[in-house]
């Protein structure tokens, strides 16, 4: 449960919401047809009317969808039908009558407000089921054919089935033992909104994309009413970096602070448990030579070589794309690439959402002082890994400059807020949707667990993993601890010498005494094979 602008969500029960992205769709289409999901059914259904919406003087008659579950996610098919033809899908496509489609099946999330004991779905969850087959409500809902179908088949069907899925997801249910997300991921869905508050959290700066008008403004001042805001397009050198000025008294040059900095540092010392945000509005439209000094800001969090922000300032910007506004200009690749990227997309709903949230309620958000983490988190360090051994470098991809790309800065802002949030979705800003739905898959892998491993609880059927599944396992089983880690160890080298190598950097993390264990180990190893190799 979380709080969301004094709105309780909770997430309870499944249902098919989402659907897949067309690649995706091909590959589950092809195992289908390959019947290779023959036997990856759950044994759940979904059930909807199969009769239109306006037939009233036909009866329910139920269609009913089967659960499959493939690579760690669960999915129905349907075939689309005269019924459903012209309607959207939650990707923006129209549906085509006779075209087979995929839906991911995913938490519901519900919005309650527990003084009036009411539950709402925060998305659509069915639609086309009759209200009332006769058109003729008379006030007794109890009776309605809507209620009756919620209580006979949605109430029951988004619970989720018992059954392992990690036992449906191998022909031969040999990976029983495996568990799935050995990082503790939520792979829910995010709003924009939940991206910026994931970023503020993360210290991760964040550009926000949208046209005039689209409240990129209002966004900011919902986390900190009372952020500190530069207009870029009038900024000058002086009143964004300070100035030196002449001491006719002493001979010496004073550096004098600008006024946003002065302001800015006194907020966060006002309220040290807050976070405090710098706002750089309308940055496109800014003058190349003003956008670099504001990249040495938000590169090193320092004005002008001198003042520091303090630790609890956050920095977001904004601005138009080109193609919204004649006076926008181009962001260098450099301080592109040093952001979270965040598209608002204004729609109704969202803006009367904002319109009735009274200022009041708007979530300051605290500053906490993190743990020191290992630089890079173990997930992304697999899957880079991973994708190298592949032969993909997912490192770097191109910039095009209207959608993020992957470089090594943004792989550490990533590992930023996968530490601070958990929630994988939020790397779109920063990576791109396709690298990040990658990414996801990657690590919903299955994996042998430390204390499977430990117990000796697996067969020889759970080392036929796929090499997706070996890079996941060595980062699952890279948590073991001191004492267990040689019986860990001797099991990876059965998975493989590349997983192992990237097992043994992960646990050792650069501490020179794990260092110093390893080191031990791999003479040990040397000797047993004969002699030590040089």
């Amino acid at each position: 449960m979380r709080g969301r602008q004094g709105i309780l969500e909770v997430q309870y029960g499944e249902f098919p919401q989402w659907v897949e992205e067309q690649s995706k769709q091909d590959i589950l289409e092809q195992a289908y047809n390959n019947g290779i999901l023959d036997s990856k059914i759950t044994g759940k259904k979904y059930t909807t009317d199969s009769v239109a919406y306006d037939s009233y003087n036909e009866q329910f008659k139920k269609r009913e969808f089967l659960e499959y579950v493939y690579n760690g996610s669960k999915y129905i098919r349907f075939t689309a039908d005269t019924n459903s033809a012209g309607d959207q899908l939650s990707n923006g496509t129209t549906i085509i009558v006779g075209q087979p489609y995929w839906i991911k099946v995913e938490p519901i999330i519900w919005l309650v407000d527990k003084v009036k004991d009411v539950a709402l779905a925060k998305y659509i969850l069915f639609a086309g089921v009759q209200f009332q087959n006769d058109n003729n409500y008379r006030g007794d809902f109890s009776k309605t054919d809507i209620n009756k179908y919620t209580d006979t088949f949605f109430s029951k069907e988004i619970i989720p089935t018992s059954r392992n899925l990690d036992q449906l997801d191998n022909l031969n249910n040999t990976k029983s033992k495996r568990q799935r997300n050995p990082y503790g991921f939520d792979f829910s869905r995010v709003t924009e909104e939940e991206i910026i508050r994931g970023a503020l959290e993360s210290s991760v700066p964040i550009f926000l994309h949208g046209k005039s008008g689209d409240g990129k403004s209002a966004r900011v001042k919902q986390f900190d009413p009372e952020c500190e805001i530069i207009y870029m397009r009038n900024a000058t050198p002086d009143s964004l970096n300070g100035k030196s000025v002449y001491n006719a008294t002493t001979g010496e040059m004073i550096d004098i602070p600008p006024t946003w900095y002065s302001k800015i540092k006194e907020k966060c010392e006002k309220e040290p448990d807050k976070i405090h945000i710098v706002f750089f509005d309308e940055l496109t439209n800014a003058l190349p030579s003003i956008q670099g000094m504001a990249f040495n800001i938000v590169l090193d969090k320092e004005i002008n070589g001198i003042w520091k922000l303090p630790p609890n300032a956050r920095i977001v910007a904004a601005g138009n794309d080109l193609e919204d506004s004649l006076a926008a200009n181009q962001l260098a690749e450099p301080l592109y690439n040093r952001f979270a990227h965040v598209y608002i997309n204004t729609t109704v709903n969202s803006w009367l959402k904002w319109a009735t949230t009274p200022e009041e309620n708007y979530e300051r958000l605290n500053y906490d002082v993190e743990k020191p983490n290992a630089k890079i988190h173990p997930s992304i360090y697999a899957y880079i890994a991973y994708k190298s051994y592949s032969g993909e470098d997912v490192l770097r991809t191109p910039f095009t400059g209207k959608k993020p790309n992957a470089d090594p800065r943004k792989w550490e802002l990533a590992s930023k807020i996968l530490y601070k949030t958990k929630q994988p979705e939020m790397l779109r800003a920063l990576i791109g949707e396709d690298l990040t739905s990658d990414f996801i898959w990657f690590t919903s892998q299955y994996v042998i667990s430390v204390e499977d491993v430990l117990n000796h609880n697996y067969s020889d059927e759970d080392f036929e993993m796929d090499t997706a599944q070996k890079f996941a396992t060595a980062v699952g089983l890279s948590s073991v601890d001191d004492k267990n880690f040689s019986v860990v160890r001797d099991f990876m080298k059965r998975v493989g010498a590349e997983p192992k190598a990237a097992f043994e950097s992960m646990w050792t993390h650069g501490d020179e005494s794990r260092l110093e264990y390893l080191s031990e180990l791999q003479m040990a190893d040397n000797l047993s094979q004969g002699g030590i190799k040089k």
